[in-house]
């Protein structure tokens, strides 16, 4: 059984910051990659930004230069610094692992979300 949670999210002004957090529990092994998306009000989810287990981290236009995705895979965690903020950055945030089960199968492990804000 794996788990996986995020925190962090909240209401925030426009041009404001939030720092994400998430980690994932149980039995996965040999992370590849951690990834952040999310999915605003009546849209589809959308990929935010991934970062490897080798550390190089890739992000979705929209938010190039204000998001920085970070990865500490010995504590199985991503975080996710957002700066100056819109209010069309407003959604449900989620993390997800790709990493290996107890079998050695390569899976997705997706959080339940965090609810980001961002209005004055």
């Amino acid at each position: 059984q794996v788990q996986v949670e995020e925190s962090g999210g909240g209401l925030v002004q426009p041009g404001g910051s939030l720092r994400l957090s998430c980690a994932a529990s149980g039995s996965i092994f040999s992370i590849a990659a951690m990834t952040w998306l999310r999915q605003a009000p009546g849209k589809q989810r959308e990929w935010v930004a991934t970062i490897t287990s080798g550390g190089s981290p890739s992000y979705t236009d929209s938010v190039n230069g204000r998001f920085t995705i970070s990865g500490d895979n010995a504590k199985n965690a991503v975080y996710l610094q957002m700066y100056n903020l819109k209010p069309e950055d407003t959604a449900v945030y989620y993390c997800r692992f790709r990493a290996r089960s107890r079998t050695g199968s390569l899976e997705y492990y997706l959080g339940q979300g965090t609810q980001v804000t961002v209005s004055s």
